[in-house]
C-alpha cells in the first residue's frame, strides 16, 4: 500500500514513517505543500491519501477538492489538529473517506489507513458521537444558509485576512470574493466586517487548522 502524507510539518511526517515503517506492506510518499501533493499523487499513484488540512498556500479543502477532480475514486483521511465536528461533516461532505485528529492514540492512524484503503469511513467514536449531537443542532445554525465557498470566505475573513488575501488562497478572483461578501453579509444579517467576525467566533469556525 503506498500512503502520501502531505504536511508541512516535517516533524509529523517524520512521526508518521517512523511508525508505518514497521509495517512491511506499506510505502510513504510526502509532500509539503499542494504544488508538491498534486505531482506526487500524479506521479507516486498512491493508495490513500493522508491530507493535513492546512497548508501554506491554500485551504485543505480546495486541495480536496482538486485531488478528487483529478481522480474521483481517490480515498483520502483528512489528519488535522482540528477536532470540531462541523470541519469533520465539511471535510466528509466533500469526499473525504476518513477523519482523524493529530491528537488521537498513534495506533488510530494505521487503523484509520486501513479502513480507508479497504474501502471503508474511519471517524474516531468520540467524534462520531459529536457530529451525532451536532446534527441535532445544526437547524439552529445561522451558518446552515451559507454555501461551503461562503463559511471558508468568512472563516478566512475571521481570521484576519483581506479579500486580496483570500483570493489568493481560494484561488478565485478578488471580485468573487467582494461578491460573496455582500451575500454573506446578506444572508447573516450583518452590516460590517465585525459583525462577521462576531458572527463567526460565536459559531466557532474562526479558529486556525494546524
Amino acid at each position: 500500500m503506498r500512503v502520501l502524507i502531505i504536511d508541512d510539518h516535517p516533524m509529523v511526517i517524520e512521526g508518521c514513517r517512523g511508525m508505518l515503517s514497521e509495517q512491511a506492506d506499506i510505502e510513504v510518499l510526502e509532500a509539503h505543500d499542494a504544488d508538491e501533493a498534486l505531482e506526487a499523487f500524479s506521479s507516486g499513484a498512491p493508495d490513500v491519501v493522508v491530507l493535513d488540512i492546512n497548508l501554506p498556500g491554500t485551504s485543505g479543502l480546495d486541495l480536496l477538492r482538486r485531488l478528487l477532480k483529478t481522480n474521483p475514486s481517490a480515498k483520502i483521511l483528512v489528519f488535522t489538529m482540528n477536532d470540531d465536528p462541523g470541519f469533520a461533516a465539511r471535510a466528509i461532505e466533500h469526499g473525504a473517506h476518513g477523519y482523524l485528529t493529530k491528537n488521537e492514540d498513534p495506533r488510530a492512524l494505521l487503523k484509520a489507513l486501513r479502513a480507508v484503503a479497504a474501502g471503508e469511513r474511519y471517524l474516531s467514536n468520540e467524534l462520531a458521537l459529536k457530529l451525532a449531537f451536532a446534527d441535532r443542532e445544526r437547524v439552529k445554525n445561522p451558518l446552515d444558509v451559507l454555501s461551503n465557498r461562503e463559511i471558508e470566505i468568512l472563516r478566512n475573513l475571521a481570521e484576519g485576512k483581506d479579500m486580496a488575501e483570500i483570493a489568493h488562497i481560494l484561488k478565485i478572483s478578488y471580485k468573487t470574493v467582494a461578491n460573496n461578501c455582500i451575500l454573506i453579509k446578506r444572508k447573516l444579517g450583518a452590516r460590517s466586517k465585525a459583525d462577521l467576525v462576531r458572527i463567526a467566533v460565536k459559531n466557532e469556525i474562526a479558529m486556525k487548522f494546524v
